[in-house]
C-alpha cells in the first residue's frame, strides 16, 4: 500500500547547503536528499561535468518528502524569502507515493 506526499525540490548554490538543510529541519521535514546540479539558467549555466572555480560555486539539489503539502509550502517559501533575492534558486513540487509513511 501506498500514501500520498509531497516532495519539494530546490536547486540552489552548493554555498547555501548548511542554511538551507537546517531550514528544512526547522521547518519540520525528518529529512533530505543532497545531489549534485547542473544546468542553465537566468544567471547562466552551470555544470556538474566539470570543476567549478570554487567549489561553493556549483549547484546543489536538495530533495525533500514530506508527508504535509503545508509543510513541503513552508520549505519552500522560507527557502526563497532568506535567499533567492541574491543568489541564483528555484523550488518546486511534485506529488510522490511513499510506502512507509512513519519515516515522512
Amino acid at each position: 500500500m501506498s500514501y500520498a506526499a509531497s516532495k519539494v525540490v530546490i536547486i540552489t548554490e552548493k554555498l547555501l547547503l548548511e542554511k538551507v538543510t537546517a531550514l528544512i529541519e526547522a521547518c519540520g521535514a525528518s529529512g533530505y536528499t543532497v545531489v549534485a546540479a547542473g544546468g542553465k539558467g537566468s544567471r547562466g549555466i552551470r555544470s556538474t561535468g566539470r570543476a567549478a572555480i570554487v567549489d561553493e560555486f556549483s549547484n546543489i539539489k536538495i530533495e525533500v518528502i514530506t508527508a504535509e503539502r503545508e509543510t513541503a509550502e513552508r520549505i519552500a517559501d522560507e527557502v526563497a524569502a532568506q535567499f533567492f533575492d541574491n543568489y541564483s534558486g528555484i523550488t518546486y513540487f511534485e506529488p510522490v507515493e511513499i510506502i512507509r509513511p512513519h519515516k515522512f
